[in-house]
């Protein structure tokens, strides 16, 4: 095939033909979430998998709970490198490349989890954990692609498409925790390891549908739209500079501390209900219902990002995680209810954070550059709940469940001045904007 040709419905054809359709290009729009949502599916069940025993896992082989925030953070870490390279690699190729590549890493990191916790090897679980985050980039970084053909006022709802479609895998893998661990026990594995063979067969899955159905590239074509529409452009380059520069930073900031509050109380949450006698059915169900509120709410969320704005959305997800982090440390230890609602909060408060976030660095990025600054934003939110996760086992092992989560809803506060820091500056952009109309 050659350069700048694709196949869509069975027959090549080159991607300015595509541009020049709007039929063809409402027809790809819809096929790439359909691809997106298939893929999202599986890859929930694989991002699950390793929020909800990793730690435990890492508490079985290491004998304390010093250590047992360093799975989530090694995951998340991995996933910062992995989103760099997805967004570099999927600038360059396509979104169908970088993604695949990344979940089918993914699966095949799984495997050496399993393979570590059968042979009581904690080097290689953290090696295997690190490179498993290359699934959760994918999963994360997957909701760009449903908007790289959508309009500014469809991509709230386009993000919130990809995200609740991960729902079934994320809500379904905690839950299968005690079905796989018998699996596990019976084949000879550890049962903490089963939930990474859900992992592995739900990531390989998820490489598999991208790589063998996105085509056309949704990437590619907008790259093709954007050339064509360049010359009609009526921003002057210092505007557009201006807005965009202040859309980066507040887009990343509000991702970055949701993802941190997010990820330092979900990760010592089951060790918490563990020490109060919750077993992994009840873990399960709690992790469950938080990953639900992840990630359910979002056909909500994102036609309220689109129709109430970016910047009433994240200021809801700076008061939501809050009342988490409040009803998180009040909670008594034996109670499953108070334990559910707090994460179903803290779930909700991330949901709210991460996509008007995503909304605000897809409006202040364009086709040419998008999946590298996408990428490096990613890198950042994965370093924030690396950060997230390692201290929140510190925090805990020295002082309490309840300061980490009242430090975390008060982190969360942050997200107000720098709302109001972007509203001004919006303002001020649109004086320029009249100032030189009159």
């Amino acid at each position: 095939m050659k350069k700048g040709e694709s196949t869509m419905e069975g027959r090549k054809i080159t991607l300015e033909e595509i541009v020049a359709s709007p039929e063809k290009l409402q027809h790809l729009y819809r096929r790439t979430l359909i691809i997106v949502v298939l893929s999202q599916i599986f890859g929930g069940a694989g991002l699950a998998a390793g929020i909800t025993v990793g730690a435990l896992l890492a508490q079985d082989m290491l004998g304390t709970d010093a250590y047992s925030g360093v799975p989530v953070a090694l995951l998340t870490l991995g996933s910062a490198g992995a989103a760099y390279m997805i967004g570099r690699v999927s600038q360059r190729f396509g979104r169908r490349i970088g993604l695949a590549g990344g979940f089918l890493t993914g699966g095949i990191s799984a495997l050496g989890v399993v393979l570590a916790a059968v042979t009581d090897n904690v080097w290689l679980l953290f090696f295997s954990l690190l490179f498993y985050g290359a699934g959760t980039a994918s999963n994360l970084q997957a909701r760009y692609a449903g908007t790289d053909l959508a309009t500014a006022k469809q991509r709230g709802k386009a993000i919130s498409i990809a995200l609740v479609s991960t729902t079934l895998g994320a809500v379904a893998g905690p839950n299968l925790v005690g079905v796989m661990g018998d699996f596990a026990v019976s084949i000879g594995v550890p049962s903490l390891a089963g939930p990474f063979i859900l992992g592995a067969a739900a990531f390989i899955l998820a490489g598999l549908i991208l790589l063998g159905f996105m085509r056309p590239d949704p990437l590619l074509v907008s790259k093709t739209l954007e050339n064509e529409k360049r010359k009609d452009s009526e921003k002057t380059p210092k505007e557009t500079h201006v807005k965009n520069n202040r859309g980066i930073i507040v887009g990343g900031s509000v991702m970055v501390l949701t993802q941190m509050v997010m990820v330092a109380i979900m990760t010592m949450t089951p060790i918490h209900m563990g020490h109060h006698g919750h077993g992994l059915d009840a873990i399960g169900l709690v992790i469950g219902i938080h990953i639900g509120t992840m990630y359910l709410p979002s056909l909500v969320t994102g036609v309220l990002v689109d129709k109430v704005g970016r910047t009433a959305m994240a200021s809801a997800a700076g008061v939501t995680l809050l009342l988490a982090g409040i009803v998180a440390a009040t909670a008594p230890g034996d109670s499953l209810f108070v334990l559910i609602l707090a994460l179903a909060l803290l779930g909700l408060g991330w949901n709210f954070g991460l996509i008007s976030g995503t909304a605000t660095i897809v409006d202040a990025t364009t086709p040419s550059t998008r999946a590298k600054v996408q990428g490096s934003m990613d890198v950042m939110v994965a370093l924030s709940g690396a950060t997230g996760g390692m201290l929140s086992g510190m925090v805990v092992s020295h002082s309490s469940y309840s300061l980490l989560s009242i430090g975390g809803g008060l982190l969360s506060i942050l997200l107000l001045p720098l709302i109001i820091w972007a509203s001004r500056g919006n303002v001020a952009v649109k004086r320029v904007k009249n100032k030189k109309t009159a």
